[in-house]
């Protein structure tokens, strides 16, 4: 056994089908008395819903949470917080409404709960993303990590197939990308590898019962475990990616992380290989870059950039960036490499 460090998040998990209702229990157990429940648009009758099943627990509602966390949206939460002398946070929703509890956090210290809706997986991270100037920077740090997390699968039975199909696909890339971090360990290559196999197994399942109540409960299940190595090791060239290309072109997160991850496992596995067996043996493939696309394919993932908003133009200016601050990887690169990776995936062409 190699020596190895382990990092273990301190976040209180509460999973199970009916536990929505335990958020009162979970806001006075912070010690706290006045929450502001956050959303996106789309969610603010939930959050509405939410706030007033709470009753005198809740001190407002704030239905204004964007993807990729812009700091003018944070900023506009942050005196609504303010105002209404929230002591705590409710992010109810996704990834962008989890981001912004998170960057509330970062910058007040109140305590956070996360209730997640999608299977995005970083309401278990201490890790935020924001944008600001059309840039995507990220931040590490203890306050940014939820004191408390909800897992109610109920609430995602209506979850529709698309958004189902690539918030799973973005938790399978942490899984992923931990399975050959520099910084990983036995712990985190378990996880890792058991959240790949759950929510490889899980999809195929929602894509034709979309409310299987064992198929809902099992890719949540997935989705907390690939969160949770996302939170425990480094990333690499999957997510600089990613980062790259959402926060300059504005394209949605998680079918971002959806089109790329087939091609970026797909240039790792060429030095790889054994450290990727995991993730090819939950496929039922020889290789796990190319499983990947078909599986992807299989389940109705978007398969190309160009789907999803990029311009073609964008190309050259996403692979000047993307080796400009590069994460370490376990496989060396230059522009070259990292341009035909991006206009492969544009084109949604198979990986190389």
């Amino acid at each position: 056994m190699k020596s190895f460090e382990l990092k273990v998040s301190p976040a209180r998990i509460v999973f199970g089908p009916g536990t929505l209702g335990r958020t009162g229990d979970m806001i006075r157990e912070l010690g706290c008395s006045r929450a502001l429940v956050l959303s996106t648009p789309n969610q603010k009758g939930a959050a509405e819903t939410l706030a007033a099943g709470l009753g005198d627990l809740a001190a407002g509602v704030f239905t204004g949470a964007t993807m990729h966390t812009p700091v003018d949206v944070t900023e506009k939460a942050l005196a609504v917080l303010r105002e209404t002398g929230a002591d705590c946070t409710v992010a109810f929703g996704g990834g962008s409404t989890t981001g912004l509890g998170k960057a509330l956090a970062y910058r007040t210290d109140v305590p956070q709960i996360a209730i997640p809706t999608t299977y995005a997986g970083s309401e278990v991270t201490p890790i935020l993303g924001q944008t600001e100037g059309g840039r995507k920077t990220t931040v590490s740090d203890a306050r940014i990590l939820p004191e408390v997390v909800i897992y109610d699968p109920e609430l995602t039975y209506g979850l529709p197939a698309g958004l189902t199909v690539t918030s799973a696909l973005n938790a399978m890339a942490h899984a992923a990308e931990a399975l050959y971090a520099r910084d990983r360990n036995p712990i985190s290559s378990l996880m890792a590898a058991e959240g790949l196999r759950v929510l490889v197994a899980a999809l195929p399942v929602l894509r034709d019962e979309p409310a299987d109540p064992e198929g809902r409960s099992g890719a949540l299940y997935g989705a907390w475990l690939c969160g949770t190595v996302l939170g425990s090791v480094g990333m690499a060239l999957h997510h600089k990616l990613c980062h790259v290309l959402g926060g300059t072109f504005d394209l949605p997160h998680a079918e971002t992380h959806a089109v790329i991850l087939p091609h970026a496992v797909a240039f790792n596995e060429a030095a790889v290989p054994d450290l990727l067996k995991p993730l090819a043996q939950a496929l039922g493939t020889e290789r796990a870059g190319q499983g990947l696309h078909g599986y992807a394919a299989s389940i109705g993932a978007p398969m190309a950039l160009k789907d999803i908003g990029m311009p073609e133009n964008g190309i050259d200016q996403a692979a000047d960036l993307a080796v400009a601050n590069p994460y370490w990887n376990p496989r060396s690169f230059d522009r070259s490499d990292i341009r035909r990776l991006i206009e492969n995936a544009f084109h949604g062409r198979p990986p190389d």
